[in-house]
């Protein structure tokens, strides 16, 4: 089985769990999963864990992330992209690139986002995209999230593109559509490319084809990122051999169980090891009793 992640790169007419269901009949495993949902007309950035990995899909999903996105004035659409059916137009006859660019300024930082109506949110048990198609508008609550810069790349009235960084859980369209109401000539998102995913970026992203193609000739392994490579910024122990088979198990061992002394601050994260350089999992130290516990564990048991 294979452990680890690949940056993945989504063309256009697929979507998240499209991508999982073709690198399953690529590699043969069943245990693959995404890290959050892109549109099917979107593209990008999109990692897929594999093995092991997987635990670490909920984390990838929280990650801050950057997009490219041009959004097209003058007109709003019920899925806020241009996909969807226009229900208003706007007049953009008046609108100048001053404009443009204090409006979309203004939302920077801390920002109130409503959720749209065709997204895979649930209320009440219900997707929302499942109620719209019904015909159904239903109260969503705003959900705080940040957008910690946006770049105007070009301004090509109707459209403006954009390059935005920001939190988890924001949608570009409906950004998109909120600068519009700012402007009062209305907005919707054509285009979304995802740029990057915490240190995944587009530039080192992979296709299903390539992918396919390294399967094939032998060096899939040479793009698998390893799983502790994800926790490359928190220091690292070699336990004792002594210690290996309770380690193995998830539980405690004492500070004295590592190879090397070292000075540890309570509740720090490390990665663990075994003597042969095996990732066995991410522990926190306890000061009070010096002892390291686990917090999440990846290893490769010798039964697997």
């Amino acid at each position: 089985m294979i452990h680890g992640i690949l940056n993945v790169y989504k063309e256009k007419g697929y979507t998240s769990h499209d991508v999982v269901a073709k690198l399953r009949g690529i590699t043969g495993q069943k245990k693959i999963g995404h890290t959050g949902t892109l549109d099917p007309d979107a593209s990008g950035v999109l990692p897929i864990c594999l093995g092991r990995a997987t635990k670490l899909c909920g984390m990838l999903t929280d990650k801050d992330k950057c997009y490219e996105t041009v959004m097209l004035l003058g007109m709003e659409t019920d899925t806020q992209d241009i996909t969807g059916r226009v229900q208003r137009r706007g007049d953009i006859s008046k609108v100048t690139e001053d404009m443009i660019q204090q409006a979309v300024k203004s939302f920077e930082g801390i920002y109130e986002q409503i959720p749209p109506m065709y997204s895979a949110l649930k209320v009440n048990g219900r997707k929302l995209y499942e109620l719209a198609r019904e015909g159904k508008t239903v109260e969503r609550k705003p959900r705080r999230v940040t957008i910690y810069k946006i770049d105007i790349l070009k301004i090509d009235l109707p459209r403006v593109h954009m390059r935005v960084f920001c939190s988890k859980g924001t949608y570009i369209r409906t950004l998109c559509r909120d600068i519009g109401e700012r402007l009062s000539c209305t907005a919707c998102m054509e285009e979304l490319v995802r740029m990057q995913v915490s240190d995944f970026v587009i530039k080192d992203s992979v296709t299903l084809s390539e992918i396919e193609d390294r399967k094939k000739n032998g060096t899939l392994d040479e793009i698998i990122i390893p799983v502790d490579q994800m926790f490359s910024d928190i220091g690292q122990v070699t336990v004792k051999n002594e210690w290996r088979r309770m380690v193995l198990n998830g539980g405690p061992f004492p500070e004295d169980g590592a190879e090397k002394e070292n000075v540890f601050s309570d509740l720090e994260r490390v990665r663990v090891y075994d003597r042969e350089g095996r990732f066995i999992g991410v522990y926190s130290y306890r000061e009070t009793e010096k002892i390291f516990t686990l917090v999440k564990m990846f290893c490769i048991m010798e039964r697997d």
